[in-house]
């Protein structure tokens, strides 16, 4: 961590006195563990044996890690609230994308808008990320969708997390959909992107993952693998979104090209799941998206994790098909119409996610040498968290040892 942020973020000592319970996933055991009636000492921004620094009585509350939220896409300028009420009166979001909205509909906001208008809508989204819990984030470029946008995304991505208490992982998705100018010229675009975009993409060298949505109507399996097997090459990490609404091979995909995770799932295969348990890939899986769009058919999260396939959980936070920052109410999500159980979800929306990052050993759980991330809540127990649904019952976040101002 630079030192710009290093200043924001750490704490020199901070003690947690009178904690009820004390609730995270272990990974040497594999399960959500809780300690009943203990404290949590930590200095310079991390876990530690005993401090003897400030004193916080957290009154016999619940704390947890912080939630790390895996799958994001804030660097837009405005919403598309007309598209959502579009949606109420009939539309479907493949008919509102064949109409000009969708992913499209934000391009031009992204590549009219300066750099320090994009960094404060972004500064703003994460204030509020924040203050709901997420104390680490991915998030992806894709509504430039030319080499100058793109980029300018993803320095926005790096200004921001310079100086915010957050942590950002960016990731970048060119390959979120074909712009307008390349509509008729699809390979075209995929040549841009391989030629030029990733290479740049490289050179600026902000971006560690690269994201492709793989989708029937967007990019095909074969474009998706020559542009992933390029991030490769230029030592960006896959990602992939993987039948969201259509069986597209695109899990397959994701374990012939080394992704760390695939997310959606919704559509996803028996052939692409038996797939993704062979070569470890991770599933993402994004409630929220089919919570917000009207949808009854959410990702098989039991089915999944039967196959033994590691499972997260993320918002899919973007300006049209899911306009959702909590992770706690993607919990309630996945335990009410997913059949995962509370501290399945719990792990899936901490550890796991941490663990699509490459993070897994820095967050996600509370640990000696960890960062010091966490959230006082107030309420006593983890299954009161799904619980509360639309409720937020947080006292208070910390990040990397320091308390942080939701005001």
């Amino acid at each position: 961590m630079n030192n710009q942020k290093s200043s924001i973020n750490n704490h020199k000592s901070l003690l947690l006195e009178n904690i009820g319970q004390l609730t995270t996933f272990n990974p040497e055991t594999g399960k959500v563990e809780t300690i009943s009636n203990t404290s949590l000492s930590m200095e310079n921004g991390l876990f530690v044996e005993n401090s003897c620094g400030e004193v916080i009585d957290c009154g016999g509350s619940l704390v947890t890690p912080g939630f790390v939220d895996s799958h994001t896409h804030p660097v837009f300028l405005d919403g598309r609230e007309e598209e959502f009420a579009m949606r109420l009166a009939g539309a479907t979001y493949e008919e509102i994308a064949a109409k000009g909205g969708g992913i499209n509909s934000s391009i031009y906001g992204v590549r009219n808008a300066s750099k320090d208008e994009l960094a404060e809508r972004v500064t703003k989204r994460m204030d509020r990320f924040i203050k709901l819990g997420t104390t680490t984030i991915e998030a992806k470029s894709g509504y430039g969708l030319d080499i100058e946008s793109e980029l300018k995304s993803l320095q926005v991505l790096h200004e921001v997390n310079q100086v915010h208490a957050i942590d950002i992982i960016p990731t970048f998705m060119g390959a979120h959909a074909f712009p307008p100018e390349f509509a008729n010229n699809h390979e075209g675009y995929v040549d841009l992107i391989c030629h030029e975009m990733i290479p740049e993409v490289a050179k600026q060298g902000i971006a560690k993952y690269c994201d492709v949505f793989c989708e029937n109507g967007y990019f095909t399996v074969e474009q998706s693998r020559r542009i992933l097997e390029t991030a490769k090459a230029h030592g960006l990490t896959p990602r992939l979104h993987a039948d969201e609404f259509e069986d597209s091979d695109a899990a397959e995909l994701a374990s012939d090209v080394g992704a760390i995770s695939a997310d959606h799932l919704m559509a996803v295969s028996n052939a692409g799941i038996q797939k993704m348990a062979e070569t470890n890939v991770i599933a993402t899986l994004l409630p929220g998206t089919t919570f917000f769009l009207g949808k009854n058919t959410y990702a098989p999260a039991k089915i999944l994790l039967a196959n033994d396939i590691e499972v997260a959980l993320a918002t899919d936070f973007n300006p049209g098909s899911c306009h959702i920052q909590s992770m706690p109410f993607i919990i309630s999500l996945v335990c009410i119409y997913m059949g995962m159980t509370i501290e399945q979800a719990f792990a899936s929306a901490t550890y796991f996610s941490a663990k699509t990052l490459n993070l897994e050993n820095e967050i996600g759980t509370i640990a000696i040498g960890r960062k010091a991330d966490i959230i006082v809540w107030d309420v006593e127990k983890l299954m009161e968290i799904p619980y509360s649904v639309t409720d937020l019952p947080i006292k208070m976040v910390i990040k990397n040892g320091k308390p942080i101002d939701s005001r």
